[in-house]
This record gives C-alpha cells, structure tokens and sequence, in this order.
C-alpha cells in the first residue's frame, strides 16, 4: 500500500494501543505522517474488510537496502505470527527487485527497557542481528541498529 491518509489513521490508531513503546506524542506525530508517503503493509486477520491488526512502514535507501521505519501490532495479536508475516511479506518483496539487506532501528540494550528487550529478541528471530548501538541518532536514547541479510548473491 502506497502512503496514504488512510495507512496514517491504521498507523495511528495502532500506535494509540501500545503506549508503552509509542509514548512520546511527537514521536507518534512523525510516524503518523511518514505514514502519509512511505510505502506500508497492513496486516487485517480475514479480509480487506476487517479492522487493521498489524501495520509495517518501510523506506528503500538504495537498490540493494531497505528499512522497516516503523512496526506495530495491536497487543491481543502479540506473539501470533503477524509481525513475523509482516516482516517476511516486506523481504519477499524487496528482494525481487534487488535489495539484499533489510534494516531496523530500535531501543538498545543500554536502557533497560523490557518492553525494548522483547521487541530485540522477536527481531533475532526473524533474522536480524545487531550491527550497531549507537547514542547519536537518537538524543539521550541508546539506537540499536540490526540488519538482516535478505540474499548473499553479488
């Protein structure tokens, strides 16, 4: 789904049911409108008809890399597969078209955040491995980025 006002009020609307990892309201703002232009999947548990449960907001650096901007999951759908679904639908699609590594930054491990502990591990298990923590990126925030390899060919 291109960007759109209709992926912002599903990305707004998510990010209003998980306060404890979208808190800040002017963070939530920016995520909100990227959701406006970049590109997003949504994630619905029957038809096109049924209430969002699951939204990813990517972005392509360049041919060969893409981004997960953002990605959120009503909580009663946690640990049910669909961030997994969202994240393999996103690689499967890039990787048609060239890119080989997909990235995402979150919380590091230097803030003792659980919330932020399990969102590390459930990207571990999807394939991502750290690259990077880094306190430049985000003021006062440690940002880990992680990196998964979509394909090695050359």
């Amino acid at each position: 789904m291109a960007g759109s006002v209709e992926l912002a009020d599903i990305t707004a609307r998510l990010l209003g049911q998980l306060p404890s990892w979208f808190g800040i309201p002017e963070s939530n703002a920016e995520y909100v409108e990227s959701a406006t232009r970049l590109p997003g999947l949504v994630a619905r548990p029957d038809t096109a008809d049924t209430e969002a449960i699951g939204v990813l907001l990517h972005r392509r650096h360049f041919v060969e890399a893409a981004e997960i901007h953002l990605m959120a999951v009503a909580p009663s759908w946690h640990r049910r597969g669909v961030g997994r679904a969202l994240v393999n639908v996103l690689a499967s699609n890039v990787s048609t078209d060239g890119c080989q590594m997909l990235q995402v930054k979150t919380l590091g491990a230097a803030h003792p955040d659980v919330g932020y502990a399990q969102t590390r591990a459930f990207y571990r298990s999807v394939g991502f491995l750290p690259l990077e923590e880094t306190a430049d990126l985000w003021p006062g925030n440690p940002c880990l980025i992680m990196v998964k390899w979509l394909s090695l060919s050359r």
